[in-house]
């Protein structure tokens, strides 16, 4: 399993002295280990591995903005090492001419439609924030 993957580099980033990759994973398999103890039941597959990576990444970006813009430097260079830590575990996201093909493809080009279709078979492989603006764009 890929939470195993990680666990194994956050072992080694320990070993290493790498301070930033070790708390990024270390944030990720916390995550992990709520989700879960969550008490919904079901085993914590993959999937929602990489949805953790995801949202996970999303956040350090912001947060990395965040600091950019009040110019500190030291703090989005230890964010950009995590940001990069991760990004090895993400599968690769399809691109947005990629995305437009999909959709041109479909029957029902609806936004909704559009979503729920990408949710099914490209989740985890598609960003949905791209998605849903390369969907508005062809309406």
């Amino acid at each position: 399993m890929l939470i195993d993957d990680i666990k194994k580099a956050s072992l080694q980033a320990m070993k290493d002295h790498d301070a930033d990759s070790r708390a990024a994973y270390s944030m990720v398999i916390s995550r992990y280990q709520a989700l879960l103890t969550s008490g919904k039941g079901g085993e914590v597959t993959d999937r929602d591995v990489i949805a953790i990576l995801i949202k996970f990444s999303k956040e350090l970006e912001e947060e990395r903005q965040g600091y950019a813009n009040a110019g500190r430097t030291e703090s989005v260079a230890s964010l950009t090492a995590q940001i990069e830590a991760i990004a090895k575990f993400l599968p690769k996201l399809m691109s947005e001419e990629e995305i437009k093909e999909v959709i041109l493809s479909l029957p029902d080009r609806s936004i909704p439609a559009v979503m729920l279709h990408f949710k099914a078979n490209y989740d985890g492989k598609a960003d949905m924030g791209v998605v849903s603006r390369v969907a508005r764009t062809l309406q």
